[in-house]
């Protein structure tokens, strides 16, 4: 059953990652709705239907079929934030996402539990009121 609160769109195609965003999230503060799409070309398709429209995307950038970068390039809109989450260390690709439009540029850490603070973080500052916070993060 759906419960209110965020509705989030993840943009990863690894398996564990993706099991691990879902429980963390599930078991955070903040209430969220997560929809997982695995490569760019499903998360396209879902952000050009109408009757999607999520709070915040969360996307790692070395993705299939379309990759992160050129999902950012297609797919524009200053309404909903997107946070790049990513084990991608280039300095270039960062200084790209951003000028693309992505928010944040967060590297996954390796950590288990700094991946776990490094996610509910994301989901914190881009929750209701708490939107305009991360411009600064």
């Amino acid at each position: 059953m759906d419960r209110p609160g965020m509705e989030i769109l993840l943009v990863e195609d690894n398996a564990g990652d993706a099991v691990l965003i879902r429980q963390v999230l599930a078991e955070g503060s903040v209430p969220v709705n997560l929809h997982i799409a695995r490569d760019g070309e499903q998360a396209l398709a879902l952000l050009d239907g109408e009757d999607f429209r999520p709070t915040l995307i969360i996307l790692d950038l070395n993705i299939p079929r379309i990759p992160g970068v050129s999902l950012l390039e297609r797919w524009r809109t200053n309404d909903i934030p997107v946070v790049v989450f990513t084990s991608s260390q280039i300095a270039a690709e960062k200084t790209r996402v951003l000028a693309l439009g992505a928010r944040e540029f967060i590297e996954k850490p390796t950590d288990i539990a700094a991946f776990i603070r490094a996610l509910r973080g994301i989901v914190e500052r881009w929750s209701g009121d708490n939107k305009g916070a991360a411009l600064g993060a």
